[in-house]
């Protein structure tokens, strides 16, 4: 690619959701093939495809269409020339897609553009790919409404033979005058909107920028690295807003005594006779987890495996307190992908200590990470149908805690347990930010957070909800298809904020096929409402596994 041109196209409906999105096709003199494969349908009641370009220097063009079924649409009118320059100012244009309303069918639309640079034989071919349902229905309804306005001007006197043409050209002239009208007024108000919009960006940055040791600029070193997916209005800030059908809680930071921690679980506590320590199977700075033996209190002679969070001498007061609390955050939940807390341990003297159900494979992050390892080896060791059975269980699990209304709020890798029936579990966050000590960032406030993980609004403004477990889950199928990689692990954390602000994602994994990575995408809208629900997921995620299945 030797031209500097921009490409992208605007409001995309996904298949799987409904929502929209943006796709750059040629960015930076990069074509981004990802892009030009999506074949995505358009909805039936969608007739215009807006496209936004400009080119840095003098870029030809040659605009082409073709449809595989002329007698359900008709081919497509764009409403520029065919043949001309790429305009240096970022511009707009717009195709039409008519049903002929003939037939009903789903018709395949190809947009071909050809760009040249300065009239050489350097040419560059792009081929974008649309699918359009067309109905018979739709277009008969319309002319039905057409007859009826001919035969009232018929009960008038008028021969509807002898008035067509005439009544035809005073529309078709009146029509021109209005869009012409329309577009001057919508132009007109985009220019003050985006004037209004620059300005408030300004003004936030430099607020942002004032209260952050270090500034948040985007850097241009690491640009070609992930990939922009974002829409022109993502590029404002986040703000507070109320979204009525999302429950928004501010994180607490408010300290809870170790008194009331106990008291919390003091109900399901138990004797310290009846518990085994066996071995270590992960340790920190001042937590360790235990594969240990639990006692069944009604037959003594009965065991049962169990994991076992406890703290070290040297851990304070308040991680003790925070081991408790975390702890509780699944307790009283039952679903075959959550992994509650059924016991603990406080007795005087002792460590306390935190009991839930064994799996014998352990952390997911640390199974991923250990068949990358494999992987080497024995290719075979984890196929990406395995992959993703393992995102449907996490989407259940948590499509469970959306209709509870329990907000997790650290949804990874390094939170869930498999065993080896590749059954996979969600668990607290208990002793994560010890036992994993790299996803956890302090940007300045006392508080460790999964900054890599987080949605811009939890960010931003401290505000969690289904939504923003949305996103985490996002950055949590893009670990399990990296096999436990680090997401934006060139960034900076005090510049994820900015860096997400500007519409920049983690690039697309390899060997990860597009309708998955597509999915990942659709997390990380901005607009919290704009996300996926869970449920949503679930659904899409189990075809995409069944499609896998039909090729194994």
């Amino acid at each position: 690619m030797l031209f500097p041109v921009l490409l992208f196209f605007f409001l995309i409906p996904a298949l799987f959701i409904g929502l929209d999105a943006e796709l750059y096709y040629v960015r930076n003199d990069v074509v981004n093939h990802y892009a030009l494969s999506f074949n995505l349908l358009i909805p039936s009641e969608t007739n215009n495809l807006h496209f936004s370009w400009h080119a840095k220097s003098k870029v030809e063009y040659k605009l082409g269409f073709q449809v595989d079924n002329p007698v359900a649409m008709d081919m497509p009118q764009a409403n520029i020339s065919l043949q001309g320059e790429v305009p240096r100012m970022l511009s707009v244009f717009r195709v039409e897609l008519s049903c002929a309303g003939r037939l009903d069918s789903e018709v395949t639309i190809l947009m071909q553009l050809n760009l040249t640079i300065n009239s050489s034989k350097n040419i560059t071919v792009l081929n974008f790919k649309r699918r359009k349902m067309c109905y018979k229905s739709k277009a008969l309804s319309f002319k039905n409404s057409t007859t009826v306005k001919c035969y009232s001007r018929t009960e008038k006197g008028i021969d509807p033979v002898n008035a067509a043409p005439t009544t035809s050209t005073r529309v078709f002239y009146i029509s021109v005058g209005v869009c012409c009208a329309v577009i001057f007024l919508v132009a007109i108000i985009l220019a003050v909107l985006h004037l209004h919009s620059m300005k408030r960006i300004e003004l936030d940055d430099s607020i942002s920028d004032s209260s952050s040791s270090q500034g948040l600029s985007q850097p241009s070193t690491q640009t070609t690295q992930y990939l922009r997916a974002d829409t022109p209005n993502n590029a404002t800030p986040v703000t507070s807003k109320c979204y009525p059908t999302l429950r928004i809680e501010k994180n607490d930071l408010k300290s809870v005594s170790l008194m009331e921690a106990k008291a919390k679980v003091k109900d399901i506590a138990i004797s310290r006779e009846r518990i085994t320590l066996k071995d270590v199977l992960q340790e920190g700075t001042f937590g360790r987890i235990f594969h240990g033996i639990l006692i069944e209190e009604k037959d003594p002679s009965k065991e049962k495996q169990v994991f076992i969070k406890t703290v070290k001498d040297q851990a304070s007061e308040v991680q003790v307190t925070m081991m408790l609390t975390e702890s509780c955050k699944l307790r009283g939940l039952h679903h075959r992908n959550l992994l509650p807390i059924t016991h603990v341990c406080i007795e005087e003297g002792e460590k306390p200590m935190v009991l839930l159900p064994y799996m014998n494979w352990g952390n997911l992050k640390l199974f991923l990470r250990q068949c990358k390892l494999v992987e080497a080896n024995n290719p075979q060791a984890i196929s990406q149908q395995d992959l993703v059975h393992m995102a449907i269980q996490i989407a259940c699990g948590m499509s469970y805690l959306a209709r509870r209304e329990v907000i997790h709020k650290d949804l990874a890798a390094r939170n869930c347990v498999i065993d080896d029936a590749l059954q996979v579990k969600i668990t607290d966050n208990a002793l994560s930010r010890d036992l994993f000590p790299m996803d956890y960032h302090c940007l300045g406030d006392n508080e460790n957070r999964p900054v890599r993980w987080m949605a811009l609004e939890s960010l931003v403004n401290n505000e969690f909800s289904s939504a923003s477990d949305v996103w985490a889950f996002g950055v949590t199928l893009w670990e399990l298809m990296t096999l436990g990689q680090t997401p934006y692990v060139d960034i900076d954390p005090f510049e994820m904020a900015a860096y997400l602000k500007d519409g920049y994602r983690i690039a697309q994994p390899i060997n990860c096929p597009d309708e998955l990575f597509a999915v990942m995408a659709c997390c990380w809208a901005l607009d919290p409402e704009e996300r996926p629900k869970f449920q949503q997921l679930v659904q899409c995620l189990t075809e995409f596994h069944a499609a896998l299945g039909a090729y194994v």
